[in-house]
């Protein structure tokens, strides 16, 4: 029989357990937060306000940098009081909280990368059929589809974190709460979380990577094809940040979510999680 505690919170041991450098951190935190959550929202509100800015790369960026916002304020606000704080505590049920919403974000943004990588493709690789073809129903009915999945996935995965058992060891090594270092202190309930989070990582990753993957390699050759050295120069200058975007963020989730959990997985995924 195990000797299962009943859970009410659970002890985040953040990044680093000396105090000067979680002064230092708690200041550097807090600017990139802030400068996060402005620099979405006021992206948001300008491509809201301009019509110039009224083409489907704009309104896909709008929703990108929403799900930014709602992403970072899920995980850092509380990371942030943690650092100050000297009991760095989280209840159970904001532990369940923060999972679900973060489960459902990953995928939420993982998908919306994808459907911006579509949307690249039909504008260079089919610039005289875009604005038919990209047209505000289409645009609302592609971005539609990453929420309601996004959301639907959490649904479905979150009750497995639910179902894990702790005897005793509360101490969770990260900054907040995620599967891998949940899993790690479990002592029940383990394979079945761990197998379905693997699964679920694989399945999802590799189905949005290869749209990515598909989109950009028709994109790269249509652009080999022109023969303007500045409308090639054009094409890929629209596409730099994006795949930039999507080598740091599939880079990060990869490395944290298809490896099993252990000691030193889960101590190099804290710190690969800061980017």
């Amino acid at each position: 029989m195990l000797n299962v505690t009943d859970v009410t919170e659970f002890i985040l041991l953040g990044l680093t357990s000396h105090r000067e450098w979680q002064v230092l951190f708690f200041i550097i935190f807090l600017v990139v937060y802030i400068i996060t959550v402005v620099g979405n929202i006021s992206m948001i509100m300008l491509i809201k306000v301009s019509p110039q800015l009224g083409s489907p790369m704009y309104f896909f960026l709008s929703h990108l940098s929403l799900v930014d916002v709602w992403f970072s304020s899920n995980v850092t606000p509380k990371m942030l009081e943690n650092l100050l704080s000297e009991t760095k505590t989280i209840s159970y049920a904001g532990c369940l909280v923060q999972c679900f919403f973060f489960i459902a974000l990953v995928h939420v943004e993982i998908f919306i990368l994808a459907v911006m990588a579509f949307d690249r493709y039909m504008a260079i690789c089919n610039p005289l059929l875009y604005g038919s073809k990209m047209s505000r129903t289409v645009c609302i009915q592609l971005i539609s589809v990453p929420y309601v999945y996004g959301f639907s996935i959490s649904l479905i995965c979150t009750p497995w974190t639910y179902g894990l058992y702790f005897c005793g060891n509360f101490e969770i090594n990260h900054f907040y709460c995620a599967d891998p270092p949940l899993i790690k202190i479990a002592c029940g309930g383990i394979h079945i979380k761990e197998y379905t989070m693997i699964v679920t990582a694989g399945i999802n990753f590799t189905y949005s990577l290869s749209v990515v993957f598909m989109s950009y390699t028709l994109i790269v050759i249509a652009v080999l094809r022109m023969r303007s050295a500045d409308g090639r120069r054009k094409a890929f200058s629209t596409c730099g940040s994006h795949l930039m975007a999507v080598t740091m963020f599939y880079g990060t989730l990869i490395f944290m979510y298809l490896r099993r959990p252990t000691e030193e997985s889960v101590e190099q995924g804290k710190m690969v999680a800061v980017f």
